[in-house]
């Protein structure tokens, strides 16, 4: 089969002739029919990501994914053959103590992700393991982009803004980070009915995007503002209650943080969603924390059992994160994109969808 292929961390993503994997007991063998490009794959490709690091190269990237059911392993028994699925980048055991007494599988002890502890979506064909627990099927009204769409970034969003930052519809939303998670918590809050959402970005052009797809305030951050600076134009946002009821930092970067904690209202929740991967780490302000009762919490991927509810505000056309493609690209295209993102995202998704021809779509 082809798949897309690295052999050192930072060197040339090979479009290759691999052997093709089996269904794993318990799991399948997926046909891949749409994977996105994700800033983790990036993270990944560079050496950033330990458990890639752990596994050994060479290494096919790619997380966000979804395709067809053609092999089901020995035990496998909760979808068929020929089943459209949607594939969770977290694969929880269902056996260890976060799974089972803390019934938290977003933090399994011992979670599989494809494209990270395993070769990943970038290929014809993706084995994927512990099927019944974690593959859901996709309804007949979503599209294969769509699905993949929510395999990482939106699913992520949901679980960040809607199950730990608790959103109500009647909350005020700051974003800070507008890429492709951000985005998402902002539709996601959109569809929610929020009728006040704050986005803040470094860049215009994100902005830009976020108030199209449901921002009702932007905040452009210059690279001198200081956290009182910002903090100031989100009071002026939120009056009624001295900051956002909910902040998310989707970005990972010190300021990002930084930021969301100083713009949260007393009583308030800052969501950490967004990945610290190098740069300088955040000056945590505990005192202002303590003395205004914010509650900081993590957020992790996201449970399998999500999938169905999103899956259905996708069918239902309540959701709709084919808004957020940009591309529709070649695996060796796709390839491509993982190997410039540092020079500067696309504000919308990547998905590779042809396998076996070079061709773009716009």
């Amino acid at each position: 089969m082809k798949a897309a292929v690295y052999r050192s961390f930072g060197g040339p993503i090979i479009i290759e002739n691999v052997p093709k994997p089996v269904a794993p007991p318990g799991g399948v063998l997926l046909k891949v029919k749409a994977t996105g490009v994700c800033r983790s794959d990036w993270h990944g490709w560079k050496g950033h990501d330990s458990d890639i690091v752990e596994h050994g190269l060479p290494f096919v990237p790619g997380h966000e994914v979804s395709g067809v059911v053609v092999e089901l392993g020995t035990g496998t028994r909760s979808v068929n053959i020929g089943d459209r699925v949607a594939v969770p980048f977290i694969l929880s055991c269902g056996s260890c103590y976060a799974c089972c007494d803390l019934n938290r599988p977003t933090v399994c002890n011992d979670q599989n992700q494809p494209g990270f502890t395993q070769w990943g979506s970038f290929a014809e064909y993706l084995a994927v393991p512990r099927a019944d627990r974690n593959l859901r099927v996709i309804p007949p009204e979503v599209s294969f982009i769509e699905a993949a769409a929510l395999g990482c970034r939106f699913t992520t969003a949901y679980r960040a803004v809607m199950q730990q930052g608790r959103l109500k519809s009647s909350d005020t939303l700051a974003v800070f980070g507008c890429g492709g998670l951000g985005l998402s918590c902002i539709m996601l809050a959109a569809s929610n009915g929020n009728e006040n959402i704050i986005a803040a970005d470094v860049s215009e052009d994100a902005l830009a995007k976020a108030k199209e797809l449901g921002a009702t305030h932007t905040i452009h951050i210059l690279p001198q503002d200081t956290n009182d600076q910002v903090q100031k134009q989100v009071l002026q946002l939120t009056a009624h209650t001295d900051g956002a009821d909910v902040t998310v930092d989707a970005a990972g970067f010190a300021s990002s943080c930084e930021n969301a904690i100083w713009c949260t209202r007393r009583a308030g929740r800052m969501v950490q969603v967004g990945l610290p991967i190098g740069g300088p780490s955040p000056i945590v302000p505990m005192g202002l924390i303590a003395a205004k009762e914010i509650e900081i919490i993590g957020s992790h991927g996201f449970e399998a059992d999500t999938l169905p509810e999103l899956l259905k505000l996708v069918a239902d056309q309540k959701l709709k994160p084919a808004e957020l493609v940009e591309r529709i690209v070649t695996l060796e295209e796709g390839a491509r994109a993982i190997q410039t993102m540092d020079q500067g995202s696309p504000l919308g998704m990547t998905v590779v969808e042809q396998f076996n021809e070079i061709k773009c779509r716009l």
